[in-house]
């Protein structure tokens, strides 16, 4: 059963949308960019509240090892 997890290897703040990215099987990047648009056309408080909470909320990989 796959489970979904912050990234430790695809992250670039906390790891929420590298983890969405190997849980869906999509390249993270295709997750930021609408994320960002989101994040500038909600006034950039809401956005960063979701992330915030999506942040505290999905675990961190135990079995990931963070890039060299």
């Amino acid at each position: 059963m796959k489970r979904l997890y912050r990234s430790k290897r695809q992250k670039m703040i906390a790891g929420v949308f590298g983890g969405l990215g190997e849980y869906f099987d999509v390249d993270p990047t295709l997750l930021r960019l609408p994320a960002a648009l989101l994040l500038i056309l909600t006034g950039i408080v809401p956005m960063v509240i979701i992330y915030i909470l999506a942040a505290i909320i999905i675990p961190e990989d135990p079995n990931g090892s963070p890039s060299a």
